[in-house]
């Protein structure tokens, strides 16, 4: 089970090396991994830490998801 309080999207990119991440739920919540997992742990702990910014800047925390969704996809490629 993975254990996360929001949904979270993890997008693979044009380099092999790297996958960007960001939750739809969370505004402003993004990173980057090295792998699908390392996005996963990253993301896992990530919102703890925002949601702890959120709180101490008295800004709105949005409710928790019961039932996040984790989706993997390739980033849209931009319009040359």
């Amino acid at each position: 089970m993975i254990d996360l309080s929001y949904s979270l999207t993890i997008e693979a990119t044009e380099d092999p090396s790297f996958f960007s991440f960001y939750s739809p739920e969370l505004e402003g919540f993004t990173g980057i991994g090295t792998s699908v997992e390392d996005c996963l742990y990253k993301a896992k702990w990530g919102m703890i830490e925002h949601i702890e910014l959120l709180k101490e800047q008295a800004l709105p925390v949005p409710a928790a998801n019961p039932n996040p969704r984790v989706i993997i996809q390739n980033a849209a490629l931009s319009a040359a």
